[in-house]
């Protein structure tokens, strides 16, 4: 019964989340806060995300590149890459990398100001903790993950690319080639479709986790700790769900 109230809690705050999207271009208070919420959820991860997805593409490329030396197909590289994070591992690595940063700050945060009764001070004042607290964070996330995860993307090809040029004999400019040449325009928007799918689950799920808190500091920490976990878990079922939906 707790599972069940938690998942219609979360369904409930992301309904209304979403349904006040619109609600943050209407004063100047809200795009400045949203435009805040943009710049930690993009700007601040930027040196996580990209050292991240460049030691992806390259484990990805030396891996892959040394089992298509075997069968000396080598020329094959930079498209086996390229599919690879531009269908799965770019919105999954960035997936990750949101919710261990962004998302469980969202969560502590929240959490920090449920206990501190700051969530019921704003009720009583007729503010709506979801359009005041929720809905400029998960929006930044839903914005900035696609965009994110197309960098990861990039940088993981350029990745690739150096260690196929530097061990394994493979030319920078014909692995980029070879990259740009199989990746076809449903595999970007698959891959931003899933981006933007894991940034609407980060945000809604530690928004939920963190008004949800309670029992304090442990509460906190608790609240953290799931938000990180619950999503983690998320991100791969959905990446599957999605891959499974458009690659039937």
């Amino acid at each position: 019964m707790g599972f069940v109230r938690e998942i219609g809690a979360a369904g409930k705050i992301g309904l209304g989340t979403v349904i006040r999207f619109p609600t943050v271009f209407r004063s100047r208070d809200s795009r400045a806060e949203f435009s805040h919420q943009l710049y930690k959820t993009g700007i601040s991860t930027l040196p996580v995300v990209t050292v991240v997805s460049l030691f992806t593409g390259m484990i990805m490329a030396l891996q892959v590149g040394l089992e298509l030396r075997r069968f000396n197909q080598e020329i094959y590289l930079g498209a086996a890459v390229m599919i690879s994070l531009i269908r799965e591992m770019a919105p999954f690595s960035c997936g990750l990398c949101l919710a261990s940063c962004v998302g469980s700050a969202i969560a502590a945060e929240l959490g920090t100001m449920k206990v501190n009764d700051e969530i019921d001070a704003l009720r009583i004042m007729s503010i709506s903790p979801l359009k005041f607290l929720a809905v400029p964070r998960v929006l930044a996330l839903c914005v900035m993950a696609p965009l994110l995860a197309f960098y990861c993307c990039v940088i993981g090809t350029i990745g690739g690319g150096v260690v196929g040029a530097t061990q394994l004999g493979v030319d920078f400019g014909q692995f980029m080639s070879s990259a740009m040449s199989i990746a076809e325009r449903k595999d970007l928007f698959v891959g931003l479709v899933k981006a933007l799918v894991f940034g609407l689950t980060i945000g809604v799920v530690a928004v939920s986790k963190g008004l949800g808190t309670k029992l304090g500091a442990t509460g906190v920490g608790r609240a953290t700790q799931h938000s990180v976990i619950v999503n983690f878990l998320l991100i791969l079922m959905f990446g599957y769900m999605i891959t499974r939906l458009c690659y039937q």
